[in-house]
């Protein structure tokens, strides 16, 4: 970082002064931090809405920008969906929804607000999310799953498309923006799972959902696997002249490092 000529500014969720003076000093805020104890998703929510509320407030009646990350997963299961649609408060991924809403509050105070949804997998180089899960778990157990016939479909974009939507969210996004980070709009998941196989040498199989809550890493992930959520980014690609232009995740898993002993 500080050799492309940023100061480093060191804090955590928790330390809110140090939010709060790295926000008065930054000409524009990225908030794409998330975590804690997954089994307590109210606290999660609770350290994530006062973070953005703490990074908002100096930010307030100045027009600087504040972009907070949050994932395509809200929003609802089965059909395509786009910016304007609202996000699933039954949903798998409805702990986040508190924190775009918290974001979104601040538009009207004088702050460039803006949420970005990324894709479930943001595939590239050193990537430790949810494919890099999933091959651990075919390697262990000789097999690349998907759950039923494998139809659900997932969003895809490369780390480096999502940084360039980020970089021009940061520029140019009007207030109130809810945008899309979402190259390509659903892979069927077999086809991740069946590319997973031919590189590891073993076979792909079909595991009903109660075979995958115990097959994956934990009953969650197998709800996440077997998610279908289709996403349409083109308003986001319409508002920003976003163009990604980097590798798909099918050829990311192909030609990348995914696969390599």
């Amino acid at each position: 970082m500080k050799a492309l000529g940023a100061t480093p500014h060191p804090g955590s969720l928790d330390d809110l002064g140090s939010l709060r003076d790295g926000a008065e000093a930054a000409d524009g805020v990225l908030h794409m931090a998330y975590g804690g104890d997954f089994s307590d998703l109210d606290d999660m929510m609770r350290r994530d809405r006062t973070a953005i509320e703490t990074l908002d407030r100096p930010l307030e009646g100045s027009g600087r920008p504040l972009v907070v990350t949050s994932g395509t997963l809200v929003m609802p299961a089965g059909r395509l969906s786009t910016e304007e649609d609202e996000p699933d408060a039954a949903g798998i991924a409805a702990f986040r929804i508190a924190g775009e809403r918290a974001c979104l509050d601040f538009a009207a105070r004088g702050v460039r607000a803006g949420v970005v949804r990324l894709a479930p997998t943001v595939h590239g180089p050193s990537d430790h999310g949810f494919i890099p899960m999933l091959i651990a778990t075919a390697r262990e157990t000789g097999v690349s799953a998907y759950v039923g016939d494998g139809a659900n479909r997932w969003p895809a974009v490369h780390r480096l498309d999502a940084a360039v939507l980020f970089r021009l969210t940061l520029e140019r996004a009007p207030a109130g923006s809810v945008l899309h980070g979402v190259a390509e709009s659903g892979i069927t998941f077999r086809s991740i799972a069946e590319v997973i196989a031919r590189g590891l040498g073993v076979p792909a199989v079909s595991l009903t959902p109660s075979e995958a809550a115990t097959h994956f890493v934990s009953p969650f992930m197998a709800v996440v696997y077997g998610f279908d959520g289709p996403v349409s980014s083109s308003l986001t690609r319409e508002a920003l002249g976003w163009s990604p232009v980097h590798p798909s995740l099918l050829d990311d898993l192909e030609h990348g490092e995914y696969l390599a002993a």
